[in-house]
């Protein structure tokens, strides 16, 4: 580790050791979801509906049942009944009851003894459909006459009038709006659109349940949180959380789309029918783009009063978004709040609408509501910065919320970084480069809140001094290192005598998800704590041996010693030395720690984008990508470095290629990622990233989750640089080549 690494003190925190799962992985020898079976396991398969909308009127699976190695088949009839709210949206998802809801939606499941005879038996399923009037955007589902998904779904918050689709409503804000507009030298407003998106995470779900005649289960799964898994799955089958254990397997990538369950709970059905027999089920990439969670598509107005030395006066947006046929699945309680989180406005006034439509069940992906609020807010911005004149940069300067301010969806901020990130971005010399013909830049920021939740750690002391530490949040991306980072920090002890596992859910108490960057921030925090636990009961050993008083016993460099001259000269006694003997003085020593992890630090971004717009084919080339965000403190320098590149790297593919299409009759129409076009190598520059900390004080070690916030701004930031390459605004995604070829020629016949 070079020295040139190690900040503020520390001897670990701050470096970049070799990861810990690294050999594993590369080497092939790490465990994914679909790497896991089990003697006498059999394979299943799902129907699903090939309508966007339509009654189930029969399900004849006799002619799958004749197929000889075919055990089982579930329809939701074999699922308990009397479900509510969440738990029946859940259960509605895993499989259809009296109507299928979207292109894709499960209607049965199959299992049998090889993966080609359940695909066959799949298709020997007959379903009888009526097919139903169907529609899968968002302002054509608000409209009258437009078909009604689900009657009476709508609660309380939804203004009379609005159209059943309309399901949910929420406002908020605070001073006067329309003395603020007043105010202004300028008051612009806009419409922007977003399409959904996929997490587009290379691993398909995959799970291995085992139900036994005593009604306890087992679940091998590929999640970013298993306890949720396992409370979801009791909720869909009707029996208690308690008689499920779910353990993770390695997972290649979530980004918020494996917090939830899609198939999960069919593999113990399918289980409990075949007689207890372990059933696997893995997810085709054609399902998992039809039948699981994108993130909402939306449609935004956005209305910003500003003064001509570009003071924003007023704030006004309002959202429609849709995050399929269920109830609850669009951001708008994420994505309201993240709207004017960048900025000090006097005046401010929120309101959205969730709405359904025959699409799936939308999941969340990384910040989920923030890139759809940035790219409306951020890009009107940026619009009357250029209106007036104005360096996008000192604008968001100007009017940047700091320590001390009323964020805009109510808390009073703590110490935050965005200052220090618009000021790293201007003086990076990429915004100095002179551009070239066809060439612009754009600047945007963005915001996510972090999360901390229920959290639970246990950690041990070995016999030789080392450590082990269990953790109920997947790594996803690496935690491992982080965690084992800080507890080394802690204890005094080298970074490779730390082992933290992943453990199951019979381990620990409950876990949330590795998901609102939490995991290093959370487990990371509880980690500190029973490592301190840990050496509070070292030293007690130590005073112990030494016939002195605890309190007089300090811990020092992975050793008790002597608080003081007066406390008795005795050599430090080592972490190895009191492992050793430990079972003679007392027996093990371990720490632990429990807790709904608050002392979260908001996280902000600001990003640089230049392109160039072939004007023939309007195909956008990103020549360069920078990366400014607060980290707090950069536990592992390259992990945080990594989770900026990711969140821009997906970003570009929201902003310039990915979307779903769905044709006439509401079928997905890119199913595989030859057609669903996420960002390859070559078409992304070498990102650079400038790490900012500026310390969190709710953290022992200052941290900010850092996993989200990157995907925030990279949506209206090649916006801006798409206009002022072409002349031509954009306000709707993903703005592809035949999109921004388009925009070319009306601006030019203009």
């Amino acid at each position: 580790m070079a020295k040139d690494e190690i900040t503020k003190g520390y001897r670990l925190v701050g470096t970049r050791p070799n990861r810990p799962d690294g050999l594993d992985k590369v080497t092939g020898r790490a465990r994914y979801g679909a790497d896991f079976s089990l003697p006498g396991m059999l394979w299943a398969a799902v129907v699903r509906s090939p309508h966007a909308h339509a009654k189930i009127k029969r399900i004849d699976a006799s002619k799958a049942l004749a197929l000889d190695g075919v055990k089982a088949v579930v329809t939701r009839a074999d699922l308990p009944t009397g479900l509510e709210g969440e738990d029946l949206n859940l259960q509605e998802n895993t499989l259809a009851g009296e109507k299928a809801l979207y292109d894709g939606h499960a209607v049965a499941a199959v299992a049998a003894t090889s993966q080609l005879l359940a695909q066959d038996a799949a298709r020997l399923i007959e379903v009888e459909y009526e097919v139903l009037p169907h529609v899968t955007d968002v302002d054509e589902a608000m409209k009258p006459g437009a078909p009604v998904i689900r009657e009476g779904a709508a609660d309380y918050s939804v203004p009379e009038g609005m159209h059943p689709n309309v399901v949910r409503h929420m406002e908020f804000g605070h001073g006067d709006v329309e003395a603020g507009f007043a105010a202004a030298d300028i008051v612009r407003e806009g419409t922007y659109k977003t399409e959904a998106t996929h997490q587009g995470y290379i691993e398909p779900h995959a799970c291995v349940g085992q139900m036994g005649e005593d009604g306890r289960g087992e679940m091998w799964v590929c999640t970013q949180g298993h306890w949720y898994i396992r409370r979801m799955s009791a909720a869909v089958l009707g029996i208690e959380a308690a008689n499920l254990r779910v353990t993770p397997s390695e997972i290649g990538g979530g980004f918020g789309g494996k917090t939830t369950i899609f198939m999960e709970p069919l593999t113990l059905a399918l289980s409990k029918k075949a007689g207890g027999r372990p059933v696997k089920l893995v997810m085709s990439r054609a399902e998992v783009l039809r039948a699981t969670g994108p993130t909402a598509s939306a449609s935004m107005d956005v209305k910003i009063g500003m003064k001509k030395d570009g003071t924003v006066t007023a704030g006004q947006v309002m959202f429609r978004m849709q995050g399929g046929a269920f109830v609850g699945m669009s951001p708008i309680g994420e994505a309201l709040p993240c709207a004017f989180a960048c900025y000090d406005i006097p005046a401010l006034k929120h309101e959205a609408v969730e709405v359904l439509a025959n699409r799936p069940k939308a999941a969340a992906y990384r910040a989920p509501g923030s890139p759809m609020a940035a790219f409306a807010v951020e890009s009107l911005m940026d619009e009357m910065c250029r209106e007036l004149h104005l360096d996008p940069i000192e604008v968001r300067l100007k009017n940047a919320a700091k320590e001390g301010t009323k964020s805009s969806y109510g808390p009073i901020y703590n110490r935050i970084g965005l200052v220090e990130t618009l000021e790293a971005a201007k003086a990076h010399p990429n915004y100095a480069i002179r551009l070239g013909p066809n060439q612009g830049r754009g600047v945007a920021s963005g915001f996510w809140f972090n999360h901390g939740g229920e959290t639970s750690v246990s950690l041990a002391i070995g016999e030789d001094g080392t450590v082990q530490v269990s953790i109920g949040t997947p790594d996803i991306g690496g935690s491992r290192a982080s965690i084992a980072l800080m507890t080394a920090e802690t204890i005094g002890i080298p970074y490779e005598n730390v082992r933290v596992n992943v453990v199951e859910t019979g381990a620990l108490g409950v876990n949330e998800p590795t998901h609102g960057s939490r995991a290093t921030f959370a487990s990371g925090k509880a980690a500190v704590e029973a490592a301190r636990q840990a050496i509070a009961e070292m030293c007690r050993r130590a005073a112990a041996e030494w016939e002195i008083e605890p309190e007089a016993v300090e811990w020092k460099d992975g050793a008790a010693q002597p608080a003081g001259p007066n406390a008795g000269k005795f050599p430090p006694m080592t972490i190895a030395e009191i492992g050793a003997k430990m079972g003679g003085t007392g027996g093990p020593i371990s720490g632990h720690h429990e807790t709904n992890a608050g002392g979260v630090g908001a996280s902000f971004g600001t990003h640089v984008v230049d392109v160039e717009v072939d004007p023939e084919t309007g195909r956008t080339t990103v020549l360069r990508y920078l990366v400014v965000q607060d980290a707090g403190t950069a536990i592992h320098p390259a992990y945080v470095e990594g989770q900026y590149q990711g969140g821009a790297a997906q970003g570009i593919g929201w902003a310039l290629n990915e979307e779903y299409v769905y044709g006439s009759d509401g079928r997905l129409q890119n199913t595989v990622f030859l057609d669903y076009r996420i960002p390859v190598a070559s078409d992304l520059p070498m990102i650079d990233t400038v790490i900012v900390e500026v310390p969190n004080p709710g953290h022992p070690y200052g941290v900010r989750g850092v996993g989200e916030t990157g995907i925030t701004p990279p949506l209206p930031a090649l916006a801006a640089a798409i206009a002022e390459a072409t002349g031509a605004r954009l306000r709707s995604l993903p703005m592809s080549p035949p999109k921004v070829l388009a925009a070319i020629k009306a601006k030019r016949q203009a």
